[in-house]
Parts: structure tokens; C-alpha cells; sequence
């Protein structure tokens, strides 16, 4: 039996700061125009409701509502039977602020949660991680999926935890820019970040034999002071693609604002792992690295 192809939207919207009924109303948008092109899965970027402005006294207040707008993304899904991860929902859980990923399936139930684990330094102030939580793979209507978030990105470890568990598909909502560089750094390259983005997505897909769903926010859409309107491009990265091994990014959109749909064929992940034998490799007897699919009969040390 062929494997399945899955229709990908991402998402690469721009999210104005704390404008959080019109990033949800624009983000609504897109996810009905990816329905209506028979995607399976849309997927928004890292704060996409809010932007990130912790320092704004009105900040904490508006993740306060975050369940509003998360049971408002279930309800769409069953509406269009499509599966949404919206991107990353910050919730106020008493004096902690959460950045949270969902995945939710196309009946409208929550199916995978995470909580970003690696925090970017200036993140460490305002957000709570994950810690020690284990990363968990998830069953979902498209196989076995992982859910990581942004600077997440920068460690191999995190992936490896997922694909032992059997996840193919790693889905990552990012607000990622090129003004993440230092001084330092953007005086050797100012494209430094853009550069680190387009290297690892690809290394992550082949050295893992899967799929990265990586979905970052954009600048301004084209004809609203975007791309072509003469008002530079600040320092917006986009960059959202989905990676695959083999062919590397998939559908790669630029900085601005918009909305790609990437059919994401799984027989290309097999043919991968017969190749490469990743998988197979950290399922025999004897690995020696931590994640591996047989660790939990492993005698603890």
C-alpha cells in the first residue's frame, strides 16, 4: 500500500503586536482558505496572537485569554475537518506565563500539548519552561507526530527523543528574526540567522529521516508595506518550508506575510530510512546513544 500524501498549509502570517482579535481574525482566514484547498494540516507561527511584547503592561492580561481563542480553534477544525496546530498559545497560569503548542486533529479534539522546553535568553525572564518534561510523540490522523517550538530547532537531542518514539512528521511554530543575532555576528553576516535556519531545517529532515514542518512569522503582506512596497524588510527572517530528506526545503515562502501549500509525500521518509537506517540503527541492541526505541528496557544505571 503507497504511502499517504499530506497537504500542508503554513501559515507564515505576520502578527501584529498585541492586536489579538485581528491576528486571530487573519489567522481564521488563511486556515479556511487552506480547508478550502483540501489541506489536511495548517499550521500558524510562535506567538501568533500577540506577537512578543512582554514588557507591554497589557501583555499578561491577553494571554489570560488564551482559552478562548484555543476553544475556538477546536471548534474550527470540526467545522472544516482540517487538523491546526495554531502556532504557540501563551496561557497565564497564576504568575506564569506558558508557551504552548496544540496539535488539534480535524474533529476538533486535542490530541498533543507541549510546552516550550528551550527557552532564547531573552524569552528566560518572562516564559516558565518545560524543564525535564519528556518530549512526547503523539498519534494523530496523519501518523506519528512531534511538536517542538523555535530555538528548539537548535538542539538535535529534542528531535532524536521524538523520532524514537515514531514521529515522522515534527512540526515547528517559530517567531525566529534576523535581529536574533548579536552585534558581533550580524557584522560578519547580517543574513547570519537566515543562514542558521536554512542549514539546520534540512540537516534535522536528513539525519532523522523526517518531515519538519516549520512554520515562521512573517513581515508585513506584500501591498500593505511588505515585499515590493519600498518599506525594507526590517529584520523579518520567514523562511517557513517543510524539509524533507533528499530534496531538502519544500515550498520555502519568503519573509513576508503569506500562505504556501506543500504536499508532503511520507513515501519519501521511507525511502530515506531504507538509505540512511536512522531509525533501525537506534532500535538495535547495543545503541549507544540515550534516545534510542529500546532505552526504556535498558537496566538503569
Amino acid at each position: 500500500m503507497p504511502a499517504p500524501v499530506y497537504k500542508v498549509a503554513i501559515i507564515q502570517l505576520h502578527p501584529k503586536p498585541l492586536d489579538i482579535e485581528g491576528n486571530h481574525a487573519s489567522a481564521v482566514r488563511y486556515i479556511r482558505q487552506a480547508a478550502a484547498q483540501s489541506c489536511h494540516l495548517a499550521v500558524l507561527p510562535e506567538y501568533h496572537l500577540t506577537s512578543w511584547v512582554p514588557d507591554s503592561p497589557s501583555f499578561p492580561d491577553l494571554c489570560a485569554q488564551s482559552a478562548k481563542y484555543l476553544s475556538a480553534y477546536c471548534s474550527l477544525a470540526a467545522e472544516l475537518h482540517i487538523n491546526i496546530v495554531p502556532g504557540t498559545i501563551i496561557e497565564k497560569h497564576g504568575s506564569s506565563l506558558l508557551n504552548i503548542a496544540y496539535f488539534i486533529s480535524s474533529s476538533g479534539t486535542i490530541l498533543g500539548r507541549y510546552q516550550k522546553k528551550n527557552l532564547w535568553h531573552p524569552e528566560r525572564p518572562h516564559l516558565t519552561s518545560s524543564t525535564h518534561e519528556p518530549h512526547v510523540a503523539f498519534d494523530t490522523p496523519l501518523g506519528k507526530v512531534g511538536l517542538l517550538i523555535c530555538w528548539d530547532l537548535a538542539f538535535p537531542e529534542a528531535f532524536r527523543e521524538l523520532v524514537a518514539q515514531g514521529a515522522k512528521l515534527v512540526i515547528v511554530p517559530t517567531f525566529w528574526t534576523l535581529a536574533d543575532c548579536s552585534e558581533k555576528g550580524l557584522r560578519r553576516n547580517p543574513f547570519a540567522e537566515q543562514l542558521f535556519l536554512e542549514s539546520v531545517l534540512v540537516a534535522r529532515a536528513f539525519e532523522n529521516t523526517c518531515a519538519v514542518v516549520f512554520v515562521n512569522a512573517g513581515g508585513v503582506k506584500e501591498g500593505d508595506g511588505g515585499e515590493g512596497s519600498g518599506s525594507g524588510r526590517g529584520s523579518w527572517a520567514g523562511g517557513s518550508q517543510v524539509a524533507v530528506p533528499f530534496e531538502g526545503a519544500r515550498g520555502k515562502l519568503g519573509w513576508c506575510e503569506g500562505m504556501g501549500v506543500v504536499d508532503v509525500d511520507m513515501e519519501i521518509l521511507e525511502e530515506a530510512e531504507e538509505n540512511y537506517k536512522v531509525r533501525q540503527d537506534m532500535g538495535s541492541e547495543g545503541w549507544h546513544y540515550e534516545y534510542s526505541l529500546i532505552r526504556d528496557s535498558q537496566p538503569a544505571k
